[in-house]
């Protein structure tokens, strides 16, 4: 029901900033809670931020300060305004969709296997 495509990655230095964009469509998008992922090479892939579709944003610890996310639904896109970049934030990097819960709970949101639907990622290269 959703169709996703990110874009904006990219090789930066450390200290430098990126925004990722992911457009979405799909009749359930408004409704949908929403986050980005990230997956190096040979590691698990893990929540980076997350965002409900009343507003609500949820951020995973190596990110808060430094990362935001944030949606403009008239344009049906997804965010991520990353800053202050380091060489640990490299990898590929993905935003997923998934039906909002009843309650909103900070885990499940940064849980991959909350979310159904998937875009094909875009790779972030962060050099010091």
């Amino acid at each position: 029901q959703v169709q996703l495509v990110e874009s904006g990655g990219g090789s930066v230095q450390a200290g430098g900033s990126l925004r990722l964009s992911c457009a979405a469509s799909g009749s359930t998008y408004s409704r949908s809670c929403m986050g980005w992922f990230r997956q190096a090479p040979g590691k698990e892939r893990e929540g980076v931020a997350a965002i409900a579709s009343g507003g609500r944003t949820t951020y995973a610890d190596p990110v808060k300060g430094r990362f935001s996310i944030s949606k403009d639904n008239a344009k049906n896109t997804l965010y991520l305004q990353m800053n202050s970049l380091k060489p640990e934030d490299t990898a590929m990097y993905y935003c997923a969709a998934a039906g909002c819960p009843y309650f909103y709970i900070p885990t499940t949101m940064l849980t991959p296997q909350t979310y159904n639907y998937w875009g094909q990622g875009t790779q972030v290269t962060v050099s010091s």
